[in-house]
C-alpha cells in the first residue's frame, strides 16, 4: 500500500505542477500580450478582485514594497483599469477598485484561458476525459 501512494504522490508531483504552470503562463501571457500590462499588474488585478483593496493589502498578498504597488497601481489607474476611492472620514483610508474596463480585462483572460484549456483537453478521447475527471474528483476529496 505505501509503494502504491509513493507512486500516486510521484505522479502528482509530475503532472500538477507542469499543468499549473502551463495554464497559468497561458492566462498571464493573454493578459500581457491583448491588453499590454505586465505580469505584476495582471497579479495586482487579480488581487484586487479577490479583495486586497489598498495598497497595504496587495504589499502583503504579493510580498513586496508598498512603493512597488504603488507604482503598478499607478500605471493601472492611467491605463483605467483601476480607480481609487478615499473615504470621506479618512483620506488617509484609499480603497482601490477595479473598473468596468478592468473586470474586463480579467472576464476576457479567463475566458481565452478556458478556451485554451478546452482546446489541450479536446485532445483525449471522451473515455480518457471520463478517467480525468473521475481523477479530479478524487485528487480533490483527498486535498479538501
Amino acid at each position: 500500500m505505501e509503494e502504491h501512494l509513493n507512486q500516486a504522490a510521484e505522479r502528482f508531483w509530475e503532472a500538477v505542477p507542469t499543468v499549473w504552470d502551463r495554464v497559468r503562463d497561458n492566462l498571464r501571457g493573454t493578459a500581457t500580450s491583448q491588453f499590454n500590462i505586465t505580469v505584476e499588474q495582471f497579479r495586482i488585478l487579480r488581487h484586487i478582485r479577490h479583495g486586497n483593496a489598498t495598497v497595504g493589502q496587495l504589499a502583503t498578498a504579493r510580498q513586496i514594497s508598498r512603493s512597488a504597488v504603488s507604482q503598478s497601481v499607478e500605471l493601472l489607474v492611467k491605463k483605467g483599469y483601476v480607480c481609487r476611492q478615499e473615504r470621506i472620514e479618512d483620506r488617509r483610508y484609499v480603497r482601490l477598485e477595479l473598473t468596468n474596463k478592468g473586470t474586463g480585462l480579467l472576464n476576457t483572460a479567463y475566458s481565452e484561458n478556458r478556451k485554451w484549456i478546452m482546446s489541450r483537453l479536446s485532445t483525449l478521447t471522451p473515455d480518457e476525459t471520463d478517467h480525468m475527471l473521475q481523477g479530479l474528483e478524487l485528487m480533490k476529496k483527498a486535498f479538501l
